[in-house]
């Protein structure tokens, strides 16, 4: 466990005691982990575990135009569109993995590649997807739901690992749900699924 996760631990203690109360600012978040907020073009992209590195993804138009057809698939429902968040990320990570060696990237807790350039643990996973998700909604892409701060769960003393995830908040019921990239591999669809149902289970299931 590299000294930047160290470091991380508090973050998430706090996190996981208010699990139930996210927030629709990110900004603590990203201040906690050293990282950038995404700007109207660039995305900083977090590897080798606790945000150690960081690669600025500039998005092409085209890029920005296979995101937006990506997530406009999603506009019949909130079902259909939380579908197509998860699509986002597949694309988001495969588009990137190349460029900073995530490719290679295995799910789930892998300690002897802690500060390996390109691997992600979970704080890394959230913060791109976060990052990720709050770019398209600064564009508009996104029609029934809100981007939240990471949450966590498990602290050691529950017998469970820490482990964040990213979360979207749906518009209209008021329902959050974790968007978990971190238990597979590079470019896999990520776990969705109730918030509820993801804090209640321990993280090497996701």
């Amino acid at each position: 466990m590299n000294l930047k996760l160290l470091t991380a631990l508090p973050l998430l203690a706090s996190l996981v005691a208010c699990n139930a109360q996210t927030s629709d600012s990110t900004a603590r978040w990203v201040s906690a982990m050293n990282n950038r907020a995404p700007t109207a073009t660039t995305i900083y992209v977090c590897h080798a575990f606790g945000c150690s590195l960081k690669y600025g993804f500039r998005f092409t138009k085209k890029d920005l135009d296979k995101l937006k057809r990506i997530l406009s698939a999603g506009s019949r429902s909130p079902e259909a569109e939380r579908k197509a968040i998860g699509n986002a990320v597949v694309w988001f990570e495969k588009r990137v993995g190349p460029i900073i060696g995530s490719d290679k990237d295995k799910g789930g807790l892998d300690m002897q590649n802690a500060g390996v350039p390109g691997q992600m643990d979970c704080i890394d996973e959230s913060s791109n997807t976060t990052s990720l998700i709050s770019f398209a909604q600064n564009h508009g892409f996104l029609k029934y739901h809100k981007v939240q701060s990471p949450v966590a769960r498990g602290f050691f003393l529950d017998g469970r690992y820490p482990h964040a995830t990213a979360v979207v908040l749906e518009k209209e019921s008021g329902k959050r749900y974790a968007v978990d990239s971190w238990i597979y591999d590079n470019g896999v669809f990520p776990k969705i699924k109730p918030l509820e149902a993801w804090m209640a289970e321990s993280p090497a299931r996701g």
